[in-house]
């Protein structure tokens, strides 16, 4: 029988390790999603810099069309669990993520988003819940590690809890800098500890007043964690490309996702500038099934057709750039991401 596969091929390899890794993740961010922003910027985006592309597939345990639970907790660990479970495996057992495993070898870590640091993908790589709901106790889940900047919405998790407990002054006693406002986070000093909680909960669209705050969050942070001289591993979210999805909001969709572009950017100048850093753009679902019906590049306009309100199970693109980008050719699941990185590291020689 002729096998519907290609045959298996080993992508170009690099042998050099690396000391930093930034993971930019696209909440919804398919490659129409992409193309669109393309369009609409007139000039190449950030994301056309990186070096190498892949695709990656996502679908969760127990779903063919998985959430950000499940395919946050296969991006940050390897491993599949069932839709709506942060960082433990389908039978509730906690799994092990990037971000712990960097923190145990010595590494600066961080998470930044523009949604609450308790939402669904920042949460897998730190929490270890059942339900992705659970935000006062992902939340709790935050002071059991040793991450130096988490940056995003969501300060009421923290500090107006059902339990009475005032995670802020806890999170201060272990040495953290909190700040609880955008203009405080941009005009703070660089402080080795850093808690930026800049909303309640859920930030608004970019266009609805959010402004820069993800360019501003992500130059912070790499100011912070790039003092750690063993290396970082950070995690940035474009959180909003998701919601504008599931509006089925064109204009916002791609106002987000050229939002997140920015953010690759200053990665991608950093890494340039490091030479030791590994940079991986890619998204954890595609949201609102976005087909491109038709545009034109000279008003720089798409037109854009949504098959649903909710996610799809199209193949997500993978964006790498840096030393061991090569490794990031071909077809693969997303479980498969992390284990690229952990084997691009130097602690993992």
């Amino acid at each position: 029988m002729v096998s519907c596969y290609p045959a298996k091929f080993e992508a170009f390899k690099s042998d050099k390790k690396v000391r930093n890794v930034i993971l930019l993740i696209g909440d919804g961010m398919g490659l129409p999603h992409v193309q669109a922003a393309m369009t609409a910027a007139g000039v190449p985006l950030n994301i056309q810099r990186t070096e190498v592309t892949g695709l990656q597939t996502s679908h969760s345990a127990d779903n063919y069309i998985t959430d950000s639970a499940a395919s946050g907790t296969a991006l940050s660990s390897g491993i599949k669990t069932n839709n709506g479970m942060i960082g433990v495996d389908p039978q509730g057992n906690k799994v092990k993520t990037i971000l712990e495993i960097a923190e145990e070898n010595g590494l600066a870590t961080g998470l930044v988003s523009t949604s609450a640091i308790t939402h669904a993908t920042p949460a897998s790589f730190i929490a270890h819940q059942q339900s992705r709901g659970s935000y006062e106790d992902i939340a709790a889940d935050f002071l059991r590690t040793d991450i130096d900047v988490f940056i995003g919405g969501g300060y009421d998790h923290f500090a107006k809890r059902a339990d009475g407990k005032n995670l802020i002054d806890n999170l201060k006693a272990s040495g953290y800098e909190v700040v609880t406002s955008a203009d405080m986070l941009r005009n703070s000093d660089t402080p080795s500890k850093l808690a930026a909680l800049v909303y309640p909960d859920q930030p608004p669209y970019r266009l609805s007043g959010r402004g820069e705050m993800l360019y501003d969050a992500t130059r912070k942070a790499i100011d912070i964690l790039s003092k750690n001289k063993k290396g970082f591993f950070l995690m940035i979210e474009g959180s909003q490309i998701d919601w504008a999805g599931h509006a089925n909001a064109a204009d916002t969709l791609i106002d987000e996702t050229l939002d997140l572009d920015r953010a690759v950017g200053v990665a991608l100048d950093f890494a340039k500038a490091d030479r030791n850093t590994l940079v991986i753009v890619t998204a954890d679902h595609e949201t609102g099934g976005v087909t491109i019906t038709g545009g034109d590049i000279k008003t720089r306009r798409t037109r854009l057709q949504f098959s649903t309100k909710g996610h799809s199970a199209i193949m997500l693109p993978v964006y790498a750039f840096g030393p061991g980008a090569g490794n990031f050719t071909g077809i693969y699941d997303n479980t498969d991401i992390p284990k690229k990185i952990l084997n691009a590291y130097m602690f993992n020689k």
